[in-house]
């Protein structure tokens, strides 16, 4: 770094009388070859792989956004136009967008790894290879659920409360994708039980059309309340107001409606699934017929 002596560069009266050497030698006023415009500075320079970098951060008021729809705002508009204009300038997304990328990336392969265990606990004690699939049928419903149950708590929360106004739908977050993971895990547990039930049923001689009638009489209440007793204790979670519960609201939400959905889907497509896949193994004499669901 080549500058001038610390007593030629206290002022900005300095700059005035700096000398510029043109290539021929001589010496020319800096204001004849460069002008100055006046502003404010950085406090520090920050430099990562040499390049300069700034960091941009704000807070977010969840109660009118949410840090995802800022971001993609930002990627869709403002961004593309600034990296328009500024070619030489770049962007990348740090702090929790981040961490939430990664947490992500882990969650993905962790949830089809869950997916496996899922399968394999049902598929040893039931000792089929097809009913596990039936069982698991309900997991894309409740995903369903889950979206449905952030559009319609968005505007419905506020009147529950109390409030005169309706609100906008809750976004999907990162607890979001939480909650539709532990869902997965849940909603299994009611088509788990209707299924159990259509085998011991046919194991003591009823025909498939009897035992798959029988389980939806004999298991409707069972399911119905504890899908009600789930959704109800979620419930003063997802109408909290406290800034302490907002991260947690939109897990709730995915929970809570999936599992409303999923009992749906239980209690009228399982039994249908059922019947079909007994079509099937009829159709298909040359396949392992399972000695009648058990050996």
């Amino acid at each position: 770094m080549v500058r001038y002596p610390e007593l030629d560069r206290r002022s900005l009266g300095d700059l005035e009388n700096i000398r510029i050497r043109t290539p021929e030698g001589a010496e020319v006023p800096f204001t004849t070859v460069a002008y100055a415009d006046r502003g404010r500075g950085y406090a520090a320079i920050r430099r990562t792989d040499r390049k300069r970098v700034v960091n941009v951060t704000a807070d977010v008021d969840r109660n009118v956004t949410t840090a995802n729809d800022v971001m993609a705002n930002l990627l869709e508009g403002g961004l593309g136009e600034l990296l328009a204009d500024h070619p030489s300038v770049s962007f990348s997304l740090a702090g929790e967008q981040r961490e939430q990328a990664r947490a992500a990336g882990g969650l993905a392969s962790a949830y089809v790894i869950a997916l496996v265990a899922v399968y394999a606990l049902l598929a040893i004690p039931l000792r089929s290879y097809f009913q596990p699939l039936l069982i698991m049928s309900v997991i894309p419903f409740g995903v369903v659920g889950a979206v449905f149950g952030h559009w319609f708590m968005g505007p419905i929360a506020p009147l529950l409360r109390g409030e005169l106004a309706l609100g906008p739908p809750v976004s999907m977050a990162f607890m979001s994708m939480i909650g539709m993971v532990a869902l997965s895990g849940i909603v299994v547990n009611a088509s788990l039980v209707m299924v159990h039930y259509v085998n011991e049923c046919r194991d003591e001689g009823q025909s498939i059309v009897d035992a798959v009638r029988s389980a939806g009489v004999a298991r409707f209440r069972p399911i119905v309340l504890t899908t009600l007793t789930t959704f109800a204790g979620l419930t003063p979670l997802m109408l909290e107001k406290s800034v302490q519960a907002q991260f947690l609201i939109p897990m709730a939400i995915s929970v809570a409606w999936g599992v409303v959905f999923a009992t749906g889907i239980t209690l009228l497509v399982v039994p249908c699934g059922y019947l079909i896949l007994e079509d099937l193994r009829r159709l298909l004499p040359n396949t392992r017929r399972e000695r009648e669901q058990t050996v």
